[in-house]
């Protein structure tokens, strides 16, 4: 009987080792991902190629790579949805304005878990015009403050373009 429970109990603390780890990577491969972006970016000034192969193989970033590059201003980059009932499904739209020469090029929008679901201007944003990204979440498996965000992959200099939001999940 304890050797039973002694390999449940195991066994439920692996699993959380194995989800808080696999959740870490997420986060530790997007800052990798943002670093290698600057890194690349600053070299490429200076004629070094080299550096930029790492941006370019990733396969979310790939598609914004091939056109010329733009600038954006985000309305905001973080909201709060303040105190939001559990099992509530809420979204917020963020506008994204190309204040660049080039269309604006949004290939992906990635959020940081599967809680939240994206959807974005899909068509190039032409220079001055705006476009949106609406971030709909999913509050069923939440309970208190809960910081969430998604990572906008276009053709910018210092892709991915951060957005996040906030919830306080009352029971």
């Amino acid at each position: 009987m304890k050797k039973t429970l002694s390999i449940i109990a195991l066994s439920v603390i692996g699993f959380g080792f194995v989800s808080c780890k696999k959740e870490n990577k997420e986060v530790t491969g997007t800052e990798t991902a943002a670093t290698d972006s600057t890194a690349a970016s600053m070299p490429a000034t200076s004629g070094d190629s080299a550096a930029v192969a790492p941006v370019s193989g990733e396969t979310t970033a790939a598609p914004a790579s091939n056109q010329p590059l733009t600038t954006v201003a985000l309305s905001e980059s973080n909201f709060d949805f303040g105190k939001i009932k559990k099992g509530d499904k809420v979204e917020h739209v963020y506008e994204i304005t190309n204040t660049g020469t080039n269309p604006l090029i949004i290939s992906e929008v990635k959020p940081g878990c599967g809680c939240t679901a994206p959807d974005f201007t899909k068509e190039p944003i032409m220079p001055g015009k705006k476009g949106k990204i609406t971030l709909h979440f999913d509050s069923t498996n939440f309970d208190g403050n809960v910081n969430k965000f998604a990572d906008v992959f276009a053709n910018v200099e210092k892709a991915p373009i951060r957005i996040n939001f906030t919830a306080n999940i009352q029971p």
